[in-house]
């Protein structure tokens, strides 16, 4: 999502005239002559507007119009790409939060488990945490409305409102045998774009940036401040993974921290020449000698891309994690009447070194319908401004590329069933206090205790390899092959055959690193669950390792890093 804050009025202008011919003229064969597209667009309406009215007063059942038009709106759209929508009256909040990052409520997040809503992360210093609410308590009514049957959405908006306004909620607590009920006050609630930022080990500070909404390049100007002069850090690590982009005005805002005024960060194109644009840092850079690690995952898109494309193709930090998403489309919000708005994508964007990351042709789809992606064939090369190796068509290659953090089926299924959850609620329960953040750790006993704690606990569950093995019957059996292996086949099954207690076992690192987090999160919120994950996060330790040591740093700059 990264608007583009210009009028496309002129361009409209010019066919004014046409349009409006197109709209009252019955004789629209000349006009076909003068302007074929602007005839096919006039027939086409005219179709539609005929179709849908014979459908309205000739379908056998009544039809709500409202819906209809919306299913086909949407229906057309999603043949054009994932990010040209239209956006209802109702949804303009939403959208007005996704890009400002503000919104009327009690600052908390919540989860659907079973049929229960369950308050999952008070935010720090809002309404919920300082109203009394705990993450684990099961929402029961608002405002003297039950929330039985309702969906977390439902329950979502139930929250928010105009800040100010009071609200009540009765929650069944864990550990309390009667109900709860708290009243407070809602607030203005601006999710930060920066929601951590600190020192992970002796000098080497950290910024997790998690959106692009209003003020992001402000509040990464302030913590590399922060940083650099007060803490005296020596390196950065700079987080974007999983960032789904934003504000683009905000992403040459913080390239800018690091790069220096008049540079080149990123310039669009698209059909209406008029709006193609260079965007170039604006203002004296904040730092541009601090050695910078720039972490992306596979969910890094956008914005993110811009941010970790331009330090990349600086030369002026290193790349860690997994090749970004590749989202090189530029959308712009359009206005439409009764209060709806259409975000349509305008224009590619291409970042310092001429690339355009977009990994996605919606425009030349198979003929499935499916989007292929750029094959490696087509890719260009493009290079740094030292002259370094970088490619074009599916986003942004690490310097240094690492697999992502897989988990297990077993640790994926106790986490879903909201276990870990749980066990961290009554265990803040038992332990009023807890070491630090840092520091926390279970013992082996404790483990041992939540091994126990599981023992009736119903999670069934089934292995990637027991599938596999499953799937591998049914197709033998169903080509008659099954039979002579079946021996085989039994034997194979009995050795797969998972053992809860034993796969408990195998697994106990990572369900120790999650179930830490988890009961981290009841003490010291989201900042401390951050600074927990810092003990068990393998592309952290690296860029640690790298900013403290300038020969690491500058072989994983040049591609020839070796673990």
């Amino acid at each position: 999502m990264l608007p583009i804050i210009k009028s496309i009025r002129p361009f409209f202008r010019r066919f004014r005239f046409w349009i409006l011919a197109a709209v009252v003229s019955v004789g629209l064969v000349s006009f076909r002559e003068a302007n074929d597209n602007v005839f096919e667009l006039s027939r086409n309406l005219d179709i539609f507007t005929t179709l849908f009215r014979e459908l309205t007063i000739y379908y056998v059942d009544p039809l709500d119009a409202e819906s209809l038009v919306h299913q086909g709106i949407d229906a057309m759209l999603e043949s054009l790409d994932p990010y040209t929508q239209y956006i209802s009256e109702d949804q303009a909040e939403d959208y007005r939060f996704m890009t400002t990052g503000e919104y009327g409520g009690i600052g908390a997040l919540i989860g659907q488990r079973n049929n229960e809503v369950v308050i999952t992360d008070p935010y720090e210093g809002y309404p919920a945490q300082k109203g009394g609410l705990f993450a684990g308590d099961i929402i029961r009514s608002i405002d003297g409305n039950p929330t039985k049957g309702k969906q977390y959405d439902e329950v979502s908006k139930m929250l928010k409102g105009q800040p100010k306004t009071a609200i009540t909620l009765v929650v069944d607590r864990p550990g309390e045998t009667k109900p709860v009920t708290k009243t407070f006050l809602r607030e203005a609630i601006q999710i930060k774009n920066v929601p951590y930022y600190g020192v992970v080990n002796n000098n080497v500070g950290y910024i997790r940036l998690s959106s692009f909404t209003d003020n992001a390049g402000l509040e990464v100007k302030d913590a590399v401040i922060d940083l650099t002069q007060k803490k005296n850090v020596k390196g950065i690590i700079f987080d974007l993974r999983g960032n789904p982009g934003g504000l683009l005005n905000e992403a040459v805002n913080i390239v800018n921290v690091f790069v220096d005024k008049g540079q080149e960060v990123v310039s669009t194109h698209g059909k209406v020449k008029d709006w193609d644009k260079i965007y170039k840092a604006l203002n004296s850079a904040t730092d541009t000698k601090t050695p910078v690690v720039v972490l992306v995952s596979s969910g890094s898109a956008s914005a993110a891309e811009i941010v970790s494309g331009s330090l990349q193709d600086f030369d002026r930090a290193v790349v860690i994690g997994q090749r970004t998403f590749g989202k090189g489309l530029v959308q712009t919000t359009r206005p439409l009447t009764y209060n709806t708005q259409l975000k349509v994508t305008t224009a590619k964007y291409y970042i310092p070194s001429g690339r355009c990351i977009q990994a996605l042709d919606y425009t030349h789809r198979n003929p499935d319908g499916s989007v292929g992606k750029v094959p490696d064939s087509l890719k260009r090369e493009f290079k740094t401004k030292v002259g370094r190796k970088v490619f074009d068509g599916g986003g942004i290659e690490p310097d240094y590329a690492m697999n992502p953090v897989t988990y297990s089926t077993i640790t994926q299924i106790i986490a879903n069933k909201y276990l870990l959850f749980d066990y961290a609620t009554d265990y803040k329960i038992k332990h009023p206090l807890i070491a630090s953040a840092k520091d926390f750790h279970i013992s082996d006993t404790e483990y041992s205790d939540f091994v126990k704690w599981l023992a009736n606990k119903d999670f069934e569950y089934v292995t990637e390899s027991e599938r596999k093995l499953e799937d591998l019957k049914e197709k033998a059996t169903r080509e008659h092959y099954f039979d002579p292996i079946k021996s085989d086949y039994d034997a194979l099954h009995k050795k797969l055959k998972h053992d809860k207690a034993e796969d408990l076992n195998t697994h106990k690192e990572e369900i120790k690193s999650i179930l830490e987090n988890e009961i981290v999160s009841r003490y010291y919120y989201q900042n401390g669950r951050m600074e927990n994950s810092f003990l068990s996060d393998p592309e952290v330790k690296l860029a640690i390792r790298a900013l403290q040591d300038p020969t690491v740093y500058n072989s994983i700059l040049n591609r020839s890093f070796k673990e």
